[in-house]
């Protein structure tokens, strides 16, 4: 009898950030890959239940958050000073989720995406970790693709 075939969860370190489909940068840590739905209560007059009816409200895509080291790369800087001054260029992209062999597994796709936040390093002198900087991406959807 053959062994039934593993379906083990993928490793979380091993992913890809994607933007207008150009790999960018090695991130350390992406989150924010989420979505949430208002939830409407109301009670119609004539309902002779005691209760509320529940429907969907708005949905709403949280806003994802990518960490790197910083390098002389200012690709992401410069996007994000372009929206400071007023020139608002929104993008689309993926997370990618890698297996093992670097394959990939899983590709949350993002649209019409901006650089709603950038924080720099914490810097200490008797310190001696890597200086991280933070993106935020603001984006108006989030589908898990194919």
């Amino acid at each position: 009898m053959p062994a039934p075939k593993r379906s083990d969860p993928y490793q979380g370190f091993n992913f890809l950030v994607e933007i207008d489909g150009v790999t960018v940068a090695g991130f350390s840590e992406v989150s924010g890959l989420g979505s949430e739905t208002a939830v409407i209560e109301y009670r119609e007059g004539s309902d002779r239940r005691n209760s509320v009816r529940k429907i969907p409200g708005l949905t709403k895509f949280s806003n994802i958050v990518l960490k790197r080291g910083i390098t002389t790369d200012r690709t992401l800087w410069n996007w994000r000073k372009a929206v400071i001054d007023g020139a608002l260029d929104r993008r689309s992209g993926a997370i990618v989720l890698l297996d093992a062999a670097r394959t990939p597994v899983v590709r949350w796709v993002f649209r019409e995406g901006w650089p709603a936040k950038w924080e720099g390093p914490t810097l200490k002198a008797a310190g001696n970790e890597v200086a991280i900087e933070t993106l935020e991406i603001a984006h108006e959807g989030l589908e898990l693709a194919d």
